[in-house]
């Protein structure tokens, strides 16, 4: 059973007590990430996110590490468009450490020049990784394009030149401005006293200063769109992106269950018709992420080059198929049970709770309950699966990411859109 309670300054705290463990998973959720960020400043996010990890007038960098790790626990943190988000993983015994440490990350940080100096290299790096991984680049591309000009469509590492130019003063003018108790969800799953948890998070968190955080981000508009990058790899790698369903839509599990049926796993149509049956890929799936007011429904796949043409033509006549023929009542149910099983297999991971009820809380204000969500994966029908086909697929325009040497003369827009 979820409880909730809300701190004097506006800091929300959620958690759920799970008696049958001996562990607690710990999260703060703040709700701001790239999609917060100008093309100056991008990147700023995850900068933050990295400089948390430093060190502390209490704690050094390593002293952070190992005040978790020493015993026997996890302490991290990763960064999205929407939201960031620090959690650690201990014994129950040990929560008052956790609870320390996370506290004296988030508002005794030092971000000295010595370590910003030193990180700026290490996320260039990162960045450097990342353009040599084109299953990951390709990703980042079909984000830029499809929301063209929004910060949406930015990506989470930033780019060379505006990671290079932030400042200290520009990082502690973002916290300063998105990290607010008003902004943020504490999340707690495990095995723990409820009111010990309760006073302990007051102690820490309580003379949080309240400033209301007033930031309202921009509307993404879907933009179909090609872009190609070429390179000197292998294969191709490829990202078809649909116009989809926003974060808090009743239609998202329906959308799932579509997924799960046309590119969600090992069994799906495009995964047995493009890989098993041609064996023109290694590699093919498909996904949807939802967003504040937004959507995209994203279709991967890699190649050989020669195969492009042929294997954009089978994907497509997927979709075709999924538009004029829908689902089968046999493919529906089996999709709402594969649904409902791995829901409730992620219900028995601590972590996995305390990521659910963080950001439901974050980005919807509400959390549903195991029972709630069980529902309401029970009620996709028929009717809910033609007019999510409907909302996602039907006479679509979509965009288009590739990455790799390409061959040329191919018409995309006229087989993706065509």
């Amino acid at each position: 059973m979820y409880e909730k309670r809300v701190l004097t300054n506006g800091l929300r705290l959620v958690f759920e007590k799970i008696t049958y463990v001996k562990s607690v998973s710990i999260g703060i959720w703040v709700g701001t990430g790239s999609r917060n960020e100008t093309m100056v400043n991008n990147g700023v996010s995850h900068f933050i996110e990295h400089m948390l990890f430093k060190g502390t007038p209490k704690r050094t960098a390593k002293q952070i590490a190992e005040s978790i790790d020493s015993l026997g626990g996890q302490i991290n943190a990763f960064t999205g468009k929407e939201c960031t988000c620090f959690y650690a993983r201990c014994l129950d015994s040990h929560i008052d450490i956790a609870v320390d440490v996370l506290a004296d990350m988030l508002f005794n940080s030092l971000f000295s020049a010595k370590d910003i100096k030193l990180e700026k290299k290490v996320i260039v790096e990162e960045i450097g990784m990342y353009e040599d991984s084109p299953e990951e680049l390709v990703h980042d591309i079909l984000s830029s394009s499809a929301w063209k000009s929004n910060p949406l469509g930015y990506s989470i590492l930033g780019t060379t030149k505006s990671v290079s130019s932030l400042s200290r003063q520009d990082m502690i003018d973002y916290l300063s401005k998105n990290y607010t108790p008003d902004n943020t969800v504490i999340s707690v799953a495990g095995n723990f006293d409820i009111e010990h948890i309760v006073n302990l998070i007051e102690t820490h968190f309580g003379k949080w200063g309240k400033n209301s955080n007033k930031d309202n981000i921009q509307k993404a508009i879907f933009t179909p769109n090609i872009c190609v990058k070429d390179k000197e790899i292998e294969q191709v790698h490829l990202c078809i992106g649909l116009d989809a369903i926003e974060h808090g839509n009743e239609k998202l599990y329906t959308e799932i269950a579509i997924n799960n049926v046309l590119g969600g796993g090992m069994s799906s149509r495009l995964f047995q018709k493009i890989r098993e049956n041609k064996g023109l890929v290694y590699s093919i799936y498909s996904y949807p992420t939802s967003y504040k007011e937004s959507g995209i429904f994203t279709i991967y796949a890699a190649m050989n080059p020669l195969n492009v043409k042929e294997v954009l033509k089978l994907i497509k006549n997927e979709i075709n198929q999924l538009c004029s023929k829908g689902l089968s009542e046999e493919e529906i149910s089996k999709s709402k049970e594969q649904l409902k099983g791995s829901y409730i297999i992620g219900l028995e991971s601590t972590s996995a709770r305390m990521n659910s009820i963080g950001k439901s809380e974050l980005m919807l204000q509400k959390i549903y309950s195991p029972e709630e969500v069980l529902e309401k994966i029970d009620r996709i029908n028929t009717k809910e699966i033609e007019e999510t086909i409907d909302m996602v697929f039907r006479n679509k325009k979509a965009s288009l990411a590739l990455v790799g040497k390409l061959p040329e003369n191919i018409d995309f827009e006229g087989i993706i859109n065509g």
